[in-house]
């Protein structure tokens, strides 16, 4: 029996940072101010009819704090990108220089920054509900294990240790938040 539960502890561990990786990696992509290439992630490119992220056909820099600079690879490519990052619907145009593309970022007004907290509170509270999905599955496991032995005692411990899980990682996306939405409403 201990060994199930330790198993059903460490997935359920497993589950929970993955989705606060996830947070993170998604919370990236929402800009706050200053021009970072991450925003571009998860843009692709029909590439010789072939989805390409955008990073393994062009090298992308930020010369400065509000452009972003897209060097691609091939020119003949260039046409292609500047559509995937036009419809992408980032709130930016990118503009094609005859070999590069530059993006310059707007400055971001004051409402566009309260859509943007609301983005981030969204995806945050996405983050939870996950979590929280999580301490379901790994409950619903251990009264499996308590049909099948597993002491009524040993169960609620159980329990009370998926629940500090589930505590810990609320608190590390609570703090995310508060970071990011620092990051977004400082002018």
């Amino acid at each position: 029996m201990e060994e199930n539960t330790k198993f059903i502890f460490d997935f359920a561990l497993n589950s929970m940072e993955q989705s606060v990786n996830h947070l993170q990696k998604e919370l990236s992509k929402i800009r706050a101010g200053r021009a970072s290439t991450s925003i571009l992630d998860g843009i692709m490119v029909n590439y010789y009819d072939t989805p390409t992220p955008i990073q393994n056909i062009a090298s992308l820099s930020t010369p400065d704090a509000r452009t972003i600079l897209i060097q691609p690879w091939e020119k003949p490519i260039l046409p292609e990108i500047i559509n995937s990052i036009n419809s992408s619907n980032l709130g930016f145009l990118a503009q094609d220089t005859g070999d590069k593309i530059i993006i310059n970022l707007p400055i971001l007004t004051e409402e566009r920054r309260k859509e943007l907290v609301k983005q981030v509170k969204s995806e945050t509270e996405l983050c939870k509900v996950s979590i929280r999905n999580s301490r379901r599955e790994a409950n619903d496991e251990l009264k499996k294990l308590n049909k099948s032995g597993l002491s009524d005692d040993d169960l609620r411990t159980a329990e009370e240790k998926v629940q500090l899980f589930t505590d810990e990682q609320i608190k590390k996306v609570d703090a995310i938040f508060l970071t990011k939405e620092k990051d977004i409403l400082t002018v």
